[in-house]
């Protein structure tokens, strides 16, 4: 009788789950997880999702710290669902192929930040990853040093010497794109800021007034408008904006959300871009490749942060566990200046 083939399989993941279900990587953490803030509908797809792939967490309970592996918290209050969710995916991807079982709580102001974070804490987490803005917050940044709970703080424009981070050189970034815009030819540049709570929206700032000083063209105030990385805060800073006479020819908003709005604003005054306008945002984000025209951005590898920072915090752990000290590590990653066709000399 002929040897039968021997056949192998590749593991169901929770992404697998996510993309069947039709939700996000969040989402499907979420209830695989038990956590009480999922809308009825959305559970019960992700439970038959769950069945229909024979789906099976590889970790569970007390299991977690006997076998020797670890359980991580995500804590986070970003407004964007874009930047969240490939954040999200390199978390997934990565705890995953470690044997990770990933906890994720979302906090609003200040009380629900402890709350949430207590959740996690009593849920047994050994590490916490923190992504944008709470990565800047010195008081959620304190309490889990009291209590020597490994940190890794993503995109934060400040790390702190004993927290370990993962991040881009949003100076450099923002300058590389006032750079090219200044090179197409565009003298007067609006510039929406992003949230002053997270620090790499004042070094985006900082750096393209510097750029613009530097080329001899002080930036009146008139052209600086204030946001939140929200795409209605990108509404309502372009429409001021663009109230101005003469209007600016060229918008660089400090992520792709605002640009959205700002593409929005422009678009419903009739404008063309980038005939008549250019906008630029920063990120990268799924958000820049569905807008049109395509946005010119500055991109950030989100999702490759992710997966770094499931990588540094489990480096942390393993030393913890293992009775070692070290130094907390500062990761700085690439970041890509994208032309797409949302740029253009001025018209």
């Amino acid at each position: 009788m002929a040897p039968r083939k021997r056949t192998t399989t590749r593991a169901v993941t929770i992404l697998d789950v996510a993309r069947h279900a039709g939700v996000s990587p969040m989402t499907a953490s979420r209830v695989i997880n038990d956590n009480p803030r999922v809308a009825p509908e959305l559970r019960e797809r992700v439970q038959a999702s769950v069945r229909e792939l024979g789906y099976r967490p590889n970790l569970a309970g007390r299991s977690l710290r006997t076998a020797g592996t670890a359980r991580v918290g995500v804590l986070y209050s970003n407004p964007s669902a874009a930047y969240l969710n490939e954040l999200m995916l390199g978390i997934l991807e990565q705890s995953s192929a470690n044997g990770v079982q990933v906890l994720v709580e979302k906090c609003g102001g200040i009380h629900s930040q402890r709350a949430a974070l207590q959740r996690l804490l009593q849920a047994g987490v050994d590490g916490i990853i923190l992504p944008p803005p709470l990565c800047d917050s010195a008081q959620t940044l304190r309490e889990l040093e009291q209590r020597r709970i490994p940190v890794v703080a993503v995109a934060t424009g400040a790390p702190v010497p004993g927290v370990a981070s993962v991040r881009i050189d949003d100076y450099q970034g923002a300058r590389a794109m006032t750079r090219h815009l200044l090179e197409l030819g565009h003298r007067r540049i609006g510039f929406v800021q992003g949230d002053p709570k997270h620090t790499p929206a004042g070094l985006r700032t900082a750096a393209f007034l510097e750029t613009m000083a530097e080329a001899g063209l002080p930036v009146p105030a008139e052209l600086l408008a204030e946001g939140l990385f929200t795409y209605r805060s990108g509404l309502a800073a372009a429409t001021q904006l663009l109230a101005r006479q003469p209007r600016p020819t060229a918008i660089f908003c400090s992520n792709d959300d605002m640009a959205a709005g700002a593409m929005a604003v422009a678009h419903g005054l009739g404008l063309r871009i980038p005939g008549e306008l250019t906008v630029v945002g920063f990120d990268d984000t799924p958000v820049a490749t569905t807008l049109w025209p395509q946005l010119t951005t500055v991109r950030q590898p989100v999702s490759a942060m992710g997966k770094a920072a499931i990588e540094l915090v489990l480096e942390q752990i393993r030393r913890q566990r293992e009775g070692r000290s070290g130094e907390a590590v500062h990761q700085v990653m690439k970041y890509t200046l994208v032309k797409r066709d949302s740029a253009a000399a001025p018209g």
